[in-house]
């Protein structure tokens, strides 16, 4: 198992000079990680510390959205198959997939971790959870900019899919720059 890990991280071009010099945007993954994990921590400050009863239907809204945003997460992930990575830095011989979940928007796989945010902050009525949220969604805007830099060089349709295709969320600014 540890060689078949080992295998997959070079493959996707983990290296220790790359979170040296975040070479293949390593430190975007890295703020990315710690975000979705401080996902974990309790609802700070609580909405009963807030003198707040959070509503049934609330927090039954937002596990719906976390299970919405794990199901696109998975579309996305079977789209992409072996050309799935971590790294804003696509793979070199990955072709260019614009259907299924890449038909509806350009970063799938965002649009899937910004909904389950969305879907634990509403669950939890959390101000923690909201400054998480909007912490994912700046790393994320920032990182698949990152990524489209490389997949106009690699891929000569990239420019007019960019056009035709929201990039995360259409209409936000941040995250949908077609007109960019």
């Amino acid at each position: 198992m540890p060689n078949a890990l080992a295998a997959r991280l070079t493959a996707w071009g983990f290296s220790w000079g790359g979170l040296r010099d975040n070479r293949r945007g390593e430190w975007w993954l890295i703020a990315q990680m710690a975000l979705i994990v401080a996902h974990l921590l309790p609802a700070t400050p609580s909405p009963a510390s807030l003198g707040l009863a959070w509503p049934l239907p609330a927090r039954f809204g937002g596990l719906a959205l976390f299970a919405l945003g794990l199901v696109l997460a998975g579309q996305g992930a079977l789209n992409l198959g072996a050309s799935l990575s971590p790294l804003p830095e696509p793979m070199a011989d990955a072709p260019l997939v614009t259907t299924g979940a890449y038909g509806r928007c350009r970063h799938p796989l965002y649009q899937a971790l910004i909904l389950c945010s969305l879907g634990v902050t509403v669950a939890l009525g959390s101000l923690l959870h909201l400054g998480l949220m909007l912490g994912l969604v700046v790393v994320l805007g920032f990182k698949a900019r990152r990524e489209e830099a490389r997949l106009v060089l690699l891929h000569p349709d990239y420019g007019a899919y960019r056009q035709a295709t929201a990039a995360i969320l259409p209409g936000l600014p941040w995250l949908d720059w077609r007109s960019a």
